[in-house]
Parts: C-alpha cells; structure tokens; sequence
C-alpha cells in the first residue's frame, strides 16, 4: 500500500477565514433595515436576513428549510401578502425570468393593507437572484403630503393679491406669482427664464421712477447673508400707484419681496385727513361767526335794557299799569336773550382755549344763596320750592366763584323748567376728602334713556313735554366750566323719578372752616330742610 501525508493547516485556516467573514457578513446585513433574501441558480432560498422575515412574517422553520422563490410566493399569496393580480401565473412568471437576466430591475408592489414595497432583482452572474425589499409606504406619504402642500401654496400664491416674488441667493428668481408680474407689467416669458434682480429691477424701473426704491431691495437680495435684515417702505410709483413693499431674508438665504397696492387706503386717508380739516376749518368757521354775530348782538341788546330800565324810572316819566306791565316783560324777554348771549360767548371762549379762570377761595355756603337769589324770580313765578342742604363747616375751595354761580343758576334754571308747581327743587353740597360736590335734584318728569345720552349737546334742547323752553346751553355750558376745574359732572335720571346732577369739584388745597356742628338752613319758603 502506498500512504501520504498533505498539510491542509492553509487551507483550513483559508476555510475559517471565509466562514467567519460570512459570519460577519450576516450579522450584518441582519442589521439592515432592507430586507436581503438570496436565491441559488436552483431557485431555492440560500440566505435571508431578519428584516426579511420580520417583513414577510414567515416562520423561521419554513424558511430554514430553503423553499424554492415560487413556493414563497404561493404562500405569501394565500397570505395574502401579495398585490392583487388578475393574472397571478403571468406576474409570477414575469418575476421568474429575472434568473434569466442580466440587469437589475425594479418593482413597485402595491400590497392589501395600503403599504407599498420597493422591490429590486439583482441576478448573479453565477446564477440565482439577490431580492432587496424596502417599505417605501411612509416615504410616499411624505412625498404626496409635500407634493399636496406644494400644490396648495402655489394656489394660493396665485390667488393672493399681493405681488410676491422669492429670489434665490444667487440673486435668480426662484419663485412668484400672477400679481407680482401684473403689478409691473413684466413679460411672463422672461419670468420663466429665473432672471437675475438686476434685470428685474431694469424692467421694472419705469413705472418705479428714479429712486423708486429697487436699490433698497436690491440690498437685501444680494447682501452678505449674515448682515441681512428685513426692509420696508412705500414706493409712489410714476403711474400713481402707491405700493407698500417689503423684503424679509428667509432661513435659507433666500429673499422674499412683496409688494402690496395701498393706493385705496391712502386716498381714504387722504380724503378723512381732508374731511377732517374742513371741518375744522367749518368748525373754526362757524365759531367764529357765532362769536362775532354774538358780539354783534350783545351790544344793542344792551342799549334796549339800558332804555327800557330808564322808562322804567318814575323819574323819567309816569308810566301807567298796563305799559308797566309791557316793560317787564321786555325786561324779562331781553335778559333771558342776554343770558343766552352770554352763554354762546363764553362756550366759544371755552372752545378757543381763551378762558382764564379767576381762581379765589370760594364759600361755599354763600356761592349757594347768592345762586338761589338769583333764581328767586323764576321760583315765584313757577310755583316751585328751593331747599338748600349743605354743612355749616362745609367751608371754601379754591375755583372761580363767578363761574361757580354761573353752573348753579344754570342747574337750578333747569331743574325748575322740568318741575311741576309745588314740588321741590334741592340744591346740596357736600365735601367728600379732596373734592366738593353740588348736587341738584328735581322731582319732574325725568329724562329718558335715549335722551340722557345727548342732554350736554349744543343747541338741542329736549323739552319733553314740559314747560321747559330754551336753545340747549344750559347743561353744555355747565359741563364746559366743571370740566375747565378739572372737574366732572354726573347726571341720574329716569322718566317719572326726577332727574339729579351732580357737579365734583377738586378741593385743591383750600382750608375747611372749622365751626359748630351742622344747623339746618331754610328754603326760599322760609322752611327749615
């Protein structure tokens, strides 16, 4: 017998190299979340990685056994794992011949469940097939998400009437919609060109004007991108448009332009500045002319009191009871004008900011009845009652005591015209801390809701049944002198309750008499309150 010996330690240690690399080639493409499986020039399963088996859910029992690509694909047909196909033998035949090719294919399969599989064949040159799958599915939701989102903002930049354009950071346009190449009348032939800014700006230079404002923009879209900021004026174009505009650099380096048409809005507003200042003007105007015609008026007025004082005067001449009776009542007529009169100068006064309030220490107690004196005759003649309520240590504070008689003899005047004879009108003041209240109170008709609202405007008077007749300065000249005293007035009222208005004055820093505890005062009538 014939015996030898070979030393195999080269190849074995060649044949543990290998398998090892093979073990370290599977562990990882187990990693991948590709799914791998390798089919021999048989057709039967030689290698297949977890991915594989997680994504087909075959049992590993099945596939150690290494099925043939068409037992595979019959299984996962009755699995239903599959796409649908009317025709399974033909498709199914279709994959098969890839084992006949020799260039790689693709596949997109449309799987029961909505998901989508990426499918690559790749033949081998020593026969066989290596099949890479690949769930695509979230990947084409994304995509159709971002193609949808796209459609929509280009809807709407198409539908938007600001003129927008969005210029890349080579200075190409990039993007814009229909307003934009309508506002400046560019050719929409250029525009799909991507022109550069500079032959944009060119374009659209003779409606800007020079100094139309493309330099700023210009700035902006070819500016160093970290010394970028945001940009807007108005721009009065050369056709009479007027366009808001505005450059914003956006994250990417990107720059967006928009141009907005505020010639409506400025023509609004030119025109409210115009109404305004005519009437101004008309205001200015007309208080001017109801100065000067007041003035005007005033004195002849007086000359008319002068002289029917002086018929008045025995002294001049006897007068019997009946032309008696006609002096007083010209008297009366011509002092009521004269009020009046007097009334529309110092409201125009007021107006013009001309008034300088005499400011003195004013009392109070005696600022009441001199008020009350001076209505006195319009009590007896109505049948009306006066009560006066205050504290004799009510005290003093510092305002114009002229103007303070003024605002009583007005309230108190309108108190009577909305009373009934017989009821009674209250004249009350009151120190609350730093401030001083008068408060006049009538038990009349009231005002209603919809009248109490309008009681301080000119020329309105609202007479509301009752005997009460004037032009409407009584309260707005009242509220004018409070609020020249920095101070406030209050009106409450409610139709069949009688109406009360309530005039705070600031004290400033006028002292409170000090005295005796309060003692009551009388009323015209002589009746303790």
């Amino acid at each position: 017998s014939v015996g030898y010996a070979q030393d195999l330690s080269e190849l074995e240690a060649v044949r543990d190299n290998l398998e090892q690399q093979m073990e370290s080639h599977t562990r990882t493409l187990d990693q991948l979340p590709t799914a791998v499986a390798i089919f021999d020039g048989h057709k039967r399963l030689v290698f297949h990685n977890a991915a594989y088996r997680q994504l087909w859910g075959l049992p590993q029992s099945f596939l150690d056994q290494g099925p043939t690509d068409s037992e595979i694909l019959d299984r996962l047909r009755a699995e239903r794992r599959l796409p649908e196909q009317a025709d399974f033998r033909s498709w199914k035949a279709g994959l098969m011949s890839a084992y006949q090719s020799q260039e790689t294919r693709e596949h997109l399969w449309y799987v029961p469940g909505g998901r989508t599989f990426r499918v690559v064949s790749n033949p081998s040159p020593h026969g066989g097939v290596t099949y890479l799958y690949d769930d695509v599915t979230e990947r084409f939701e994304i995509e159709s998400r971002f193609k949808q989102m796209m459609s929509v903002q280009n809807e709407t930049l198409d539908t938007l009437q600001e003129g927008v354009a969005v210029f890349g950071t080579d200075g190409k346009l990039k993007l814009h919609n229909p307003a934009f190449t309508q506002m400046w009348r560019l050719d929409a032939a250029l525009l799909l060109e991507r022109p550069h800014f500079d032959a944009i700006a060119q374009q659209c230079a003779p409606l800007a004007g020079p100094g139309g404002g493309f330099g700023k923009l210009r700035e902006v879209v070819t500016g160093l991108h970290e010394q970028r900021t945001g940009h807007s004026f108005r721009m009065n174009r050369a056709d009479g448009l007027v366009l808001d505009c505005a450059a914003q650099p956006l994250p990417d380096g990107a720059t967006l332009i928009t141009f907005i048409d505020a010639t409506a809005q400025v023509s609004v507003e030119r025109a409210l500045t115009d109404r305004n200042q005519a009437l101004i003007e008309a205001e200015n105007l007309r208080n001017d002319f109801v100065h000067h015609i007041s003035y005007e008026l005033r004195s002849p007025l007086t000359n008319i009191i002068g002289f029917i004082q002086l018929l008045d005067d025995e002294s001049v001449g006897p007068l019997n009871q009946r032309q008696r009776d006609y002096v007083g009542y010209v008297m009366k007529s011509s002092g009521a004008l004269l009020a009046i009169i007097n009334d529309i100068l110092d409201l125009a006064t007021i107006d013009k900011d001309g008034m300088q309030l005499e400011l003195e220490d004013v009392d109070i107690a005696e600022t009441m009845r001199a008020a009350a004196t001076g209505i006195q005759d319009r009590l007896s003649e109505s049948g009306i009652n006066l009560s006066i309520v205050s504290r004799d240590d009510v005290g003093t504070f510092r305002a114009d005591g002229k103007r303070v008689r003024q605002i009583l003899f007005n309230l108190l005047s309108n108190a009577i015209g909305f009373s009934e004879p017989g009821q009674t009108v209250t004249l009350a003041a009151l120190r609350r801390g730093d401030e001083i209240a008068f408060k006049v109170t009538d038990n009349g008709r009231g005002i209603p809701p919809d009248v109490l609202d309008k009681v301080f405007d000119r020329f309105k008077s609202h007479t509301i049944g009752t005997r009460h007749r004037g032009v409407g300065l009584g309260l707005s000249i009242v509220k004018a002198l409070v609020e020249l005293h920095d101070g406030k007035i209050h009106i409450d009222s409610a139709p069949g309750e009688g109406t009360a208005v309530t005039c705070i004055f600031p004290a400033h820093s006028a002292e409170v008499a000090k005295g005796e505890p309060a003692t009551p005062q009388a009323d015209s009538a002589g009746t303790p309150v």
